[in-house]
């Protein structure tokens, strides 16, 4: 066992003996519960039901064209390099932002936006400031909203960087993947050091709050001494977030990944040194692990609203804004209030006939029940604050803890055996040990996963 940290520790045999599939728990239920048995009423009482509570808004807006196929992708997208699919998408995206604005009382703010794709930098300057302005018109954000967007660093210039800035984007994040040249041609995402270097340095300039990366291990051709050199880079860019992702190898579901071979990447020993050098470094270089991928800087408000007890998580991952209601536009985006989780349609033709009809263009749902929110509070506050009060649990749902998640409880022994938690009877803390695991352990209260085990996963490491 490795300490890396006073908050992590790099326990090799555990993480072997744990190396399982599971769900990232972005959401609870995972998105995997969601099905087409619903009806377009019950999304509007649910929408309305949101409005009497009043909670702020966060929105995401998907754009899903890119100009190439990166190997790596697990994302819905659409690859092209012609720019006539572009305006019909956005035509009905705009008539998507009237329907839904118009179910939303206009009196709730929008503390929360994202643009991601895909490759929302596929859209030309204008196009930019079109869709920005049409949001504006049937939204009212906070003044303090965090307003963020992904680009593709290969597609931008400083005039596109300062002019996202000028909007009134605050946040950006870009995905550097690898820096190295072998790597980066085998997953066709080749995009030179000096590259990722200009576009940060304009995302400086241009006075951008947060600047975040996105890296991944297990691509082929990585090797521990490749991807330290990535690390060390990586930390010159100096970014205020860092996520470095496991490489999910899925061919059979993402056709894209077939481009890759299997024997081209690195042994489940090389990924475990790669993980344990990542996390060593990252660390000793200021960042805090936030969990999971995750690491921050100290004064990042991701850092900042875990000390407080205030992180969250939905499906665009760690938030600092609790209770917001996540409302998706474009297709495949997926809308998350208190009571229901629903997802757009994930085809073009599908999409824009919904819209057409003047309906919600939404393929599929998911309506949560008593359980459904007490477990989703549960899995969240151990995946975002590494700690559970029981107490809190229990005058919250007015329920006996130990009898209600009596299964759980026994299940949990065998964890706290090797060291992931400490159960005692007012809560339960991840040990340092554990937070590597935390989706292991999120696992033990997922009533959904055992009732339905036939579920293609990422591995947890």
């Amino acid at each position: 066992m490795k300490l890396l940290t006073q908050d992590v520790k790099f326990d090799h045999d555990l993480i072997v003996k744990y190396d399982r599939t599971s769900a990232r728990y972005t959401s609870y239920p995972t998105a995997h519960a969601l099905s087409s048995e619903f009806t377009e009423t019950a999304l509007h009482d649910c929408i309305a039901r949101s409005n009497e509570k009043k909670s702020p808004l966060s929105l995401y807006f998907h754009i899903p064209f890119c100009q190439s196929a990166c190997y790596f992708c697990g994302c819905n997208v659409i690859v092209t390099q012609t720019q006539k699919a572009i305006e019909p998408y956005l035509n009905y995206l705009y008539q998507n932002i009237a329907n839904v604005s118009g179910l939303i009382d206009k009196d709730r703010k929008v503390s929360q936006l994202h643009w991601g794709g895909g490759t929302p930098n596929y859209l030309s300057l204008h196009q930019v400031e079109a869709l920005w302005t049409k949001i504006n018109q049937h939204f009212t954000f906070a003044d303090n909203a965090e307003i963020s967007i992904e680009v593709n660093p290969r597609y931008v210039d400083r005039n596109y960087i300062f002019l996202l800035r000028e909007l009134g984007f605050n946040r950006i994040s870009f995905g550097i993947q690898d820096f190295n040249p072998q790597v980066q041609a085998a997953v066709n995402r080749v995009q030179p050091e000096e590259l990722l270097f200009n576009v940060m340095s304009w995302i400086r300039e241009a006075g951008f709050e947060s600047a975040n990366v996105d890296l991944i291990y297990g691509l082929p051709f990585q090797s521990l001494s490749t991807f330290t050199e990535t690390i060390e880079k990586t930390i010159k860019l100096d970014p205020e977030r860092v996520a470095v992702f496991n490489f999910a190898y899925l061919p059979s579901m993402k056709p894209v990944q077939k481009n890759i071979a299997e024997k081209d990447l690195p042994q489940a020993e090389e990924k475990l040194a790669i993980l344990q050098m990542a996390i060593e470094k990252l660390t000793s270089n200021g960042y805090v692990f936030i969990g999971m991928d995750h690491f921050a800087k100290p004064n990042n408000e991701l850092a900042i609203a875990q000390r407080e007890g205030e992180l969250h998580r939905n499906f665009q991952g760690y938030t600092t804004l609790p209770g917001a209601d996540l409302f998706g536009f474009g297709i495949t985006s997926i809308s998350m209030l208190d009571d229901v989780y629903f997802q757009n349609h994930k085809r073009l033709k599908d999409y824009y006939q919904a819209i057409d009809a003047k309906q919600l263009p939404v393929e599929k749902a998911v309506f949560l029940d008593f359980d459904d929110m007490l477990r989703r509070e549960v899995i969240m506050e151990l995946m975002c604050q590494f700690n559970l009060s029981k107490r809190q649990i229990e005058a919250k749902y007015d329920l006996n803890f130990e009898q209600y998640f009596a299964w759980e409880q026994e299940h949990l022994h065998a964890l706290e055996k090797d060291g992931l938690v400490q159960v005692d009877a007012e809560k339960i803390q991840v040990t340092p040990v554990g937070r590597l695991l935390i989706r292991n352990i999120a696992t033990i209260f997922d009533a959904h996963s055992r009732q339905n085990q036939v579920r293609i996963l990422s591995r947890s490491i």
